[in-house]
C-alpha cells in the first residue's frame, strides 16, 4: 500500500469521528500557537535591546569623573572634576583600538521659542559625539569648524524638543532662547526612544561644547575645560579589555596617579551591560518557549490515548485487512499517517492561531513581538515529532494484531 492510499484512508477515518478528531488536535494547536506567541514575545523584548544598543552606541565605553574624599568621607562618582576635554583628544590620538573620543558637557534650563517654554538638557558636545554615540541629524546640518572654534550660538533639537515647541512646525532657522542665551536651529536630530534607564533620549538639545563652556555654563568649568563625561567607541572587531586597559593606563599617566593609588575617575563598558541584558532576553524566550511546549507534549499524549482507542475499535477491520493480505507494515504506516495527519493538521490550526494571537498581543498589549519564520518551522516540526513518537506504540500494536483474534475481537 502507498504513501498517498495510507493518506486517504486516515483522512477517511479522520471524517468519521470529526468531533473527537477535533478534541485530539485541540492540545496540538494550543501547544504550536503558544510556542509561536511566545518566541514572538522573547524575540520583541530582544529586539528592544537590541535598538537599544544601536541607540546607545556599539562598543561603547564611557568615562565619568570620580570621586573625592572629604573629612573621611567618600563621596559619589562625579563630585570632584577630574575629566577635561584634553584627555578626550589625548584618547583618540593615543590609544590605538579607540574610532572616536567625544567630550560632553551637560547642563539643563528653561528653554523658549516665542511665547513656549520647555524645560530640557542640553549637552556640548564635538562632532565625534555624533559617531561615539551613534546620532544621525534627521533634518538641517551639523555643527560647522567656525561655530566650534568661535562658540557660535547655533542648537540641534531632539524629536520630544522640537515638537513641544514648535508642534508640527519647521523649527530649523528658528530662535530660541536657553538660559537667556538665543540659539538658531540649525537642524533636528534622528529620534532614539527611551534609555534603558527609560529616560526619552530625544529630550535634549546639543550645542557646540565651545558655546556651552563659555557662553551658558561658564564658571570653573570654562577655566579649566573639564567636562561632565567622554565617550569612547572603540573600532569594529577591536578588544574591549584592551581598549580599556590602555584608556586606564593613559589617565592615570595623565592624572599622575601614583601606583596603588585608586583612579580618579570610573570607566563603564556600556556593551557589557547591554550584552548581558540581550543574554537574559534570549534565555527569557528559550525559557518561554520551553514552558509552551508543554502543551505540545501533553497534546501529543492525547493523540497516543485516542490512537489507542481507535486501534481498539477498529481490530476487527484491522484483522479484516490482514486477512484479504495487507501486511503488518501497511498497518503500522495507516495509524501512523494517521497520528501524523492529527499533528500536523493541528499545527498548521496552531499557527495561524499563533499568529494572530502575536498580532493581537502587539495591538492590544503594546508589547513588541517578533515573527520569525524559524519559529513556526520549529513548531511545525516539533508537531510533526509528536505525531511520529506518540503514534508510534498505537501503530505498532495494531501491526501486530493476530488476523485471527482481531477477526474474533468484540
Amino acid at each position: 500500500m502507498t504513501w498517498l492510499a495510507s493518506v486517504r484512508i486516515a483522512l477517511r477515518a479522520l471524517r468519521v469521528n470529526k468531533l473527537r478528531s477535533t478534541l485530539t488536535m485541540l492540545g496540538i494547536i494550543i501547544g504550536v500557537a503558544a510556542v509561536i506567541v511566545m518566541i514572538a514575545i522573547g524575540a520583541g523584548a530582544q529586539a528592544r535591546v537590541e535598538d537599544q544598543i544601536k541607540a546607545l552606541g556599539s562598543n561603547l565605553i564611557m568615562l565619568l569623573p570620580g570621586s573625592v574624599t572629604a573629612g573621611g568621607v567618600r563621596m559619589g562618582s562625579g563630585s570632584r572634576n577630574t575629566l577635561t576635554e584634553d584627555d578626550s583628544y589625548a584618547i583618540q590620538r593615543e590609544v590605538r583600538e579607540v574610532q572616536a573620543s567625544a567630550p560632553q558637557l551637560r547642563g539643563t534650563g528653561q528653554v523658549v521659542a516665542g511665547n513656549t517654554n520647555w524645560s530640557t538638557v542640553f549637552y556640548g558636545v564635538t562632532p565625534e559625539y555624533f559617531e561615539a554615540r551613534n546620532w544621525v541629524i534627521a533634518t538641517g546640518k551639523g555643527f560647522e569648524p567656525a561655530d566650534l572654534s568661535g562658540a557660535g550660538k547655533v542648537a540641534l533639537l531632539g524629536e520630544t524638543v522640537a515638537r513641544s515647541l514648535f508642534g508640527d512646525a519647521d523649527p530649523i532657522g528658528q530662535v530660541i532662547r536657553i538660559r537667556k542665551v538665543p540659539f538658531t536651529v540649525i537642524g533636528t536630530l534622528q529620534r532614539k526612544g527611551q534609555s534603558l534607564m527609560g529616560q526619552d533620549q530625544d529630550d535634549v538639545i546639543l550645542m557646540p561644547i565651545s558655546t556651552a563652556r563659555n557662553r551658558v555654563l561658564g564658571g570653573s568649568t570654562a577655566r579649566l575645560r573639564t567636562v561632565g563625561a567622554i565617550f569612547v567607541k572603540v573600532r569594529e572587531g577591536a578588544d574591549m579589555a584592551d581598549a580599556e586597559a590602555e584608556i586606564r593606563n593613559l589617565l592615570r599617566q595623565r592624572h599622575r596617579l601614583q601606583p596603588g593609588a585608586e583612579d580618579d575617575f570610573t570607566l563603564r563598558n556600556l556593551s557589557e551591560v547591554l550584552g548581558a541584558q540581550e543574554a537574559s532576553s534570549r534565555i527569557m524566550t528559550l525559557l518561554l518557549a520551553a514552558v509552551a511546549s508543554v502543551s505540545l507534549l501533553v497534546g501529543g499524549i492525547g493523540i497516543m490515548n485516542i490512537m489507542l482507542v481507535s486501534v481498539t475499535e477498529r481490530t476487527r477491520e484491522i484483522g479484516l485487512r490482514m486477512a484479504v493480505g495487507a501486511r503488518g507494515r501497511d498497518i503500522l504506516s495507516q495509524f501512523l499517517v494517521e497520528a501524523i495527519t492529527l499533528a500536523l493538521i493541528g499545527g498548521l490550526l496552531g499557527i495561524v492561531l499563533g499568529v494572530g494571537g502575536s498580532y493581537a498581543i502587539g495591538y492590544f498589549a503594546e508589547w513588541r513581538t517578533e515573527l520569525n519564520l524559524q519559529s513556526i518551522v520549529l513548531a511545525v516540526g516539533f508537531a510533526a515529532a509528536i505525531g511520529i513518537f506518540f503514534g508510534f506504540y498505537p501503530a505498532r500494536k495494531a501491526s501486530r494484531l493476530l488476523p485471527i483474534e482481531a477477526l474474533r475481537y468484540e
